[in-house]
């Protein structure tokens, strides 16, 4: 059962600028809490004293020209896309943590305010795996009292949900003595997650790169809760999608087998309602409750009309649009040039654009079709960036990820870059990277 934090016994809230982890241990004289939750992971592992297996990385090797490669190299932290509700989805693994002696913990303060401020501008998600957090690798006194006050208002802003995975009594006590002093608007947010199996509900499950011992912990768990060997991790098999099915299928069961711009057109869903939008600030970069896009969702798929003007919010269809590309099994671009993109970054800038044709020309024509419009429309959105502050670089930086993820796994730190680039060039050069069909679908039908 996923249990929210505002629902515990124990009471209390989260801290409104505390980073999971930095909750976890901010006074350490609770050494009799520390050493409870150091022995409740040695009885249940076995496995305390060793190191943590890292899984291997996704998505392209690290760049070691990365600034902060020497942190980054552990896979403590991951951006992965979106969650199930189109925001920003970051990961935290505290069993990659190596000792603390082989560690800058200051340059790891950097690295998290480095990758955080790429993203929290946006409407984001976290999810925290605790198991693996131990005296060995646990930071310092000071350096948790320096992030405390490194981690302020902005990273707490848009954070709309904080999933806490395998929380231990040690968590939940410490955060319970501290919530006098902490915001209950943010202690709504926390939600604890007992099980891996309970962020499916959440979080594209098939896409979390998760740590090896995490999962083998996770089974023991589920194990010691059924008193026998814990049952296989599976996703329920698919059910045949319906006749008119949108969300979850291919394009081409989407369209019938008709790319024409009729039919793309009411496949990205109805372009007018955006329009009187554009120039709303932030443009894609926002969600909106989770029970209004089920409920549009489901119209979409039973084949009844929708009618976003009755919600009055531009950020609705927005929020629809980046699901439907979310929830393709294969992406729009495909798999197929998946390093094709990544290797953008390594091209000569005069010649990026014209290589970007190329691979947009390599697309089968579902694909190129429905890219074209959706580039067609992007550009469009990008041009009110004066008011909407949505430049092509900061709409690649929203959708690039819902455009394109590698065959297994999530898309990696270090393929995020390349991927952003591609498509900033799309939307900002669009004229020319589809210039044979220049107009022929958005221009003239807005």
């Amino acid at each position: 059962m996923v249990v929210r934090y505002d629902d515990l016994s124990v009471g209390g809230h989260v801290g409104s600028k505390w980073w999971p982890w930095v909750h976890l241990s901010l006074f350490l004289p609770l050494s009799e809490l520390k050493k409870d939750d150091e022995e409740y992971e040695e009885e249940h592992s076995g496995l305390a004293k060793r190191p943590a297996s890292l899984p291997a990385p996704s998505g392209g090797g690290l760049d070691s020209s990365h600034p902060y490669y020497d942190v980054a190299r552990h896979g403590i932290l991951k951006v992965i896309g979106d969650d199930n509700y189109g925001r920003k989805l970051i990961v935290f693994s505290s069993c990659c943590m190596p000792p603390s002696h082989q560690l800058n913990h200051q340059r790891l303060l950097e690295y998290l305010k480095y990758t955080l401020d790429q993203y929290v501008e946006m409407d984001y998600t976290v999810v925290y795996f605790h198991y693996g957090l131990r005296s060995s690798n646990k930071p310092s006194i000071r350096w948790l009292r320096s992030a405390y006050a490194e981690f302020g208002r902005k990273y707490k802003k848009n954070l709309k949900a904080l999933y806490v995975v395998h929380p231990t009594n040690f968590i939940r006590i410490v955060w319970n003595i501290f919530h006098p002093f902490i915001s209950h608007k943010f202690g709504r947010k926390l939600t604890y997650v007992n099980y891996l199996a309970e962020l499916r509900e959440h979080v594209p499950y098939q896409q979390l790169v998760i740590p090896p011992d995490v999962l083998r912990h996770d089974e023991r768990l589920r194990a010691a809760q059924k008193s026998g060997p814990a049952p296989p991790l599976k996703t329920p098999p698919p059910r045949p999608p319906l006749p008119t099915q949108q969300f979850g299928v291919s394009l081409k069961y989407s369209t019938a087998g008709d790319c024409s711009p009729q039919r793309v057109s009411g496949l990205m869903f109805d372009p007018h309602f955006f329009c009187p939008g554009l120039r709303t600030e932030g443009l894609f970069r926002r969600s909106v409750r989770v029970q209004i896009i089920k409920d549009i969702q489901k119209l979409y798929n039973l084949g009844k009309p929708v009618s976003f003007q009755q919600h009055g919010d531009v950020h609705v269809p927005a929020v629809i649009l980046k699901t439907f590309l979310r929830e393709l099994p294969e992406p729009l671009l495909t798999f197929a040039p998946y390093q094709q993109v990544l290797d953008i970054t390594g091209v000569e800038s005069s010649l990026r654009v014209s290589r970007c044709k190329q691979i947009v020309e390599s697309l089968p024509e579902h694909n190129r079709e429905v890219l074209k419009y959706l580039v067609t429309f992007l550009h469009m959105v990008s041009v009110e960036s004066i008011v909407n502050k949505m430049s092509p670089s900061n709409l690649a930086c929203v959708l690039g990820v819902n455009l394109l993820w590698p065959p297994k796994g999530s898309v990696s730190l270090s393929a995020l870059a390349p991927i952003n680039v591609f498509t900033e060039i799309l939307i900002e050069h669009c004229d020319a990277v589809f210039r044979d069909v220049k107009g022929d679908i958005l221009y003239h039908q807005v």
